[in-house]
Order: structure tokens, then sequence, then C-alpha cells
């Protein structure tokens, strides 16, 4: 796409703007990447009391009702393995987005979590729901930019990837 000049002539340069595309997707895979790093850090073992009140939240509060029947009967008395499961699953989406290695599976996974916090906690009482629809939009925009593509190591280790005939690779290649 051409654009024009202050003289109106068309300009073909879009080296700018390509950098310029790049950084931002850079920018907000990061930025998610650091979202996620963050709420990560308050889920703290071995209680994981924090997680447990808003967890909680799903059954008093429910967006959902059969989730919240899901976390009330199913959740809720496994909690231990169900919050260790959450705090890896938000580390790992926080640091593969960061590095941005295998970027859209972990938009991917992001984006389901996000969905289920989105029904656990959005109809409890001062919570923002906006917060969660910025949050499955960005997850949005980055599998659908591939944004680790921009400065992620799927950038990097795609050429490697696209050499070699190994399964391992082909898949790779579809999720990065």
């Amino acid at each position: 796409m051409a654009t024009t000049t202050r003289r109106g002539s068309p300009s073909t340069d879009h080296g700018e703007d390509s950098l310029t595309t790049r950084i931002g997707l850079a920018v907000l895979r990061i930025g998610v990447a650091l979202l996620w790093i963050e709420n990560a850090g308050w889920k703290k073992p071995p209680d994981f009391s924090a997680l447990r009140s808003y967890t909680e939240d799903a059954v008093e509060h429910p967006v959902v009702p059969p989730f919240s029947w899901v976390v009330e009967h199913l959740v809720l008395p496994n909690f231990t393995f169900f919050a260790w499961a959450t705090l890896l699953v938000e580390a790992s989406v926080g640091a593969f987005l960061l590095i941005g290695l295998a970027t859209r599976l972990w938009a991917l996974i992001g984006l389901g979590q996000t969905l289920a916090i989105t029904m656990s906690v959005m109809n409890a009482p001062n919570e923002w729901e906006w917060s969660y629809y910025l949050m499955i939009l960005a997850h949005i925009a980055v599998f659908a930019t591939a944004a680790g593509r921009s400065f992620g190591l799927d950038a990097l280790m795609r050429p490697i990837w696209q050499a070699s005939d190994s399964r391992l690779s082909r898949l790779l290649l579809r999720l990065s």
C-alpha cells in the first residue's frame, strides 16, 4: 500500500511502518506476558488462600451456572491440584509470551485461562468486567498477528523449523 508524501506523490517506503508495526506487536506480546507473570505472583503456595477466595467467587457470584457447578463440585474439593495447575499455566503463559516462543499456542492457552477467570469473578463485587474483555482481545491480537515473529524466538526459530521435515518442526511452525 503506497502512502502519500506532503507534495501528494505516492511513497513506497514501508520500512518504517513495518518496523513500527513489529515494535508494536512485540510491546503488546511482552505487555500481556508481564500481566500474566504479575498475576501468577500472588498465587502463593502452599495454601493459595487468595486464589481460593477468587475461586469461591465463581460459586458465590455465578457468571455461567454450569461453570459454577464444576467449580463447586470438582475444583474446590480438589483445590490444591487446581491451584498448582493454575500457577503453572499462568507462569508458563507469561514466560513463553515474554520470550516469544510458540506464541500462537500460548495465546490460545492465555485466552482459555482468561475465559476461566472471567467466568469465575466477573460478577464478583468491585470487578471491572472490561478488564477481562480487554485481555480476551489482547490474546486474540497476539494469536492473529503471530506476535512472537516480532522480536521473539519464533522469528529466530522459524527458518530452522522450515528447513526440517520432522513432525515437531512442522508442529512448532503452526504454533509460532
